[in-house]
């Protein structure tokens, strides 16, 4: 079900980010050097699925997963800054924890853009989870079904807090 992404490094990205009223070029170093980050890709600001269960149960699972190692957790999705703090303000979520990837940059650099343009939605990410220790992609899960002309049903099965603690377990095993 999920897989590391084997030598798949995370690309190198300036993020234009605006906090409070002033705006920020961030890299993805700035986000991910010397911290140990989940990264929750969602296809869209606003979209039901993701505003009423996926990031809320992130926060409801937040404690458990600072508990298990993490010490960011970040939403990631192809809209900009405005759009993503006025989503952050909506869910009740730090403005910091949005990463805004306004031009797509970074999913394309994750081979994770998706056309949604039959939906008017233009280029945006595939759903998926990741662990990032210091700029090294750990462990990655995705939905299945990943395509470009809206051939599936949205899914959210592999992206979800369980996964990711049940990982976590895994490892402590080891």
């Amino acid at each position: 079900m999920s897989h590391h992404h084997g030598g798949l490094s995370l690309p190198d990205v300036t993020f234009k980010v605006r906090i409070g009223p002033d705006w920020y070029d961030k890299t993805t170093e700035d986000y991910f050097a010397g911290t140990k980050a989940l990264v929750v890709a969602l296809p869209g600001a606003f979209t039901p699925v993701w505003s009423k269960s996926q990031i809320p149960e992130f926060e409801d699972h937040r404690s458990e997963l600072m508990k298990a190692g993490v010490e960011q957790i970040y939403y990631l999705s192809v809209n900009d800054s405005f759009v993503m703090n006025a989503w952050a303000k909506d869910l009740g979520v730090n403005e910091e924890d949005m990463i805004p990837d306004g031009n797509g940059d970074f999913t394309i650099g994750m081979c994770m853009g998706v056309n949604k343009r039959h939906v008017g939605f233009g280029m945006r990410t595939w759903r998926y989870v990741m662990y990032v220790d210091d700029m090294e992609i750990v462990f990655f899960s995705q939905e299945d079904g990943m395509n470009n002309d809206g051939s599936d049903d949205d899914p959210y099965v592999n992206t979800t807090p369980r996964v990711v603690l049940d990982w976590f377990d895994t490892e402590k095993e080891f």
